[in-house]
């Protein structure tokens, strides 16, 4: 328990796998002087259906919990329809609900307490008044550029966008005050946002605060994990057969280390869960497949990701002995959270809700062709006709009245004689 850890270690655990920490002193101040638990929140749009990369903020907020932080976890509806309407309005609290379900199961499936946690809906506070005045008074010392220019990395990027791009970090930067924390965590991608709230908040007479930043982790597929794009991440709740052939498919060239999905994975995730049930030690095994002739092969066990990192550069683990194994890990890790998702109708009902199937499109009724005799040749609306037999059917000038005659006088012998 965190009673257990002196200032110092609350502050190394705090700081522990970060890629940057803005204002340490913030947080060494409310932990060595205030004497008293670091309040922090982080935020996440409630889009596309969260995916395993999740379970690397997950870790964090578990290791804050560990240095006896309070976490709030900002379910951030109306940021979700401000970007870009990757959430229609609709949709957006259904999914609040969805992700809370998601979340929660996750921190339970690594034995993570939840009594500390408080989960936090935006719209409980970003439509009141007070916010929409704050907002307010924010846009009056914001620049476009600069708000623009905040939310380059986050906010999805588009020719002619909308304005609600440009309300978004200002939101962001706001939810520090009305949140009441001392800092903000959240991936690397959000500097420039946390850059942009720590520069303005005190322009219209709120405090600093600090910003805690995790390294982005690459996806399946190389570049960032996304839950837009389905190759370049797995689904916590994706069957085991998705699962496999997703990570039969990852981006992981031999002997490759830098930008390797796979590897990142098992360092961010595999790695620190095993640790987590393991009373602190890391364990990751990798099976090895003897040959018919050969004696068996014991298996790679590994406690640290500078060893499998060594491997894999010696091609003593090669790609089709570590996805094997990163699949039977995230395998055994998905399968309380999928078991709890198919015992609870609630979880499943509000599924449904939150992404609700694509409509199937009706197709339209096409008149058909039933042919012509003179297949090539349309008939216009003045009578005359088009195409490339026309001159088999088209009459000419006067041809109609001529035609006419002929055809009179055609009946007119045939007719019997009295």
């Amino acid at each position: 328990m965190a009673e257990d850890l002196s200032a110092e270690d609350r502050i190394a655990l705090i700081r522990e796998n970060l890629q940057e920490v803005l204002k340490l002193d913030i947080i060494e101040d409310v932990i060595k002087n205030q004497k008293r638990p670091l309040s922090i929140y982080w935020g996440t749009a409630t889009t596309g259906r969260p995916h395993c990369g999740y379970f690397v903020c997950i870790l964090k907020l578990a290791q804050f919990l560990r240095a006896g932080c309070k976490v709030k976890l900002l379910l951030a509806d109306i940021h979700g329809f401000l970007d870009n309407l990757k959430a229609p309005i609709e949709l957006v609290k259904h999914r609040a609900t969805y992700y809370k379900f998601v979340i929660t199961s996750m921190l339970k499936s690594i034995n993570v307490p939840i009594d500390r946690l408080e989960f936090v809906l935006g719209s409980s506070y970003q439509l009141t008044p007070e916010f929409t005045m704050d907002l307010f008074r924010l846009s009056s010392v914001v620049t476009e550029h600069d708000a623009k220019k905040a939310g380059a990395e986050v906010v999805k990027q588009v020719e002619n966008a909308t304005l609600s791009g440009l309300i978004y970090p200002l939101m962001q930067a706001l939810d520090e005050q009305y949140l009441g924390v001392d800092a903000q965590f959240g991936g690397v991608d959000q500097r420039k946002i946390f850059a942009l709230a720590a520069e303005v908040l005190p322009k219209i007479g709120y405090k600093e605060r600090a910003h805690l930043m995790n390294p982005m982790v690459p996806g399946l597929a190389g570049g960032k994990m996304s839950s837009s794009d389905p190759d370049s991440k797995i689904d916590v709740l994706d069957p085991p057969e998705i699962v496999t052939r997703k990570l039969k498919k990852a981006h992981a060239a031999p002997q490759e280390v830098k930008d390797n999905g796979l590897i990142s994975f098992v360092e961010y995730v595999l790695l620190p869960v095993s640790a987590l049930r393991n009373s602190g030690s890391a364990k990751f095994v990798v099976e090895r497949r003897s040959k018919p002739d050969q004696p068996q092969q014991e298996p790679l066990t590994y406690s640290s990701i500078d060893h499998i990192r060594s491997d894999y550069a010696s091609d003593v683990l090669t790609p089709q002995l570590l996805k094997p194994a990163a699949t039977a890990a995230l395998l055994e890790l998905l399968a309380p959270i999928q078991a709890e998702y198919e015992a609870s109708e609630e979880w499943k009902e509000i599924a449904k809700k939150a992404y609700p199937p694509p409509e199937e499109k009706k197709k339209k009724k096409e008149k058909k062709d039933k042919g012509s005799r003179h297949p090539g040749v349309q008939a216009m609306s003045d009578g005359h006709v088009e195409g490339n037999s026309k001159d088999k059917v088209d009459l000419g000038a006067g041809g109609a009245e001529k035609a006419m005659q002929e055809l009179n006088l055609a009946q007119d012998n045939s007719d019997p004689k009295t």
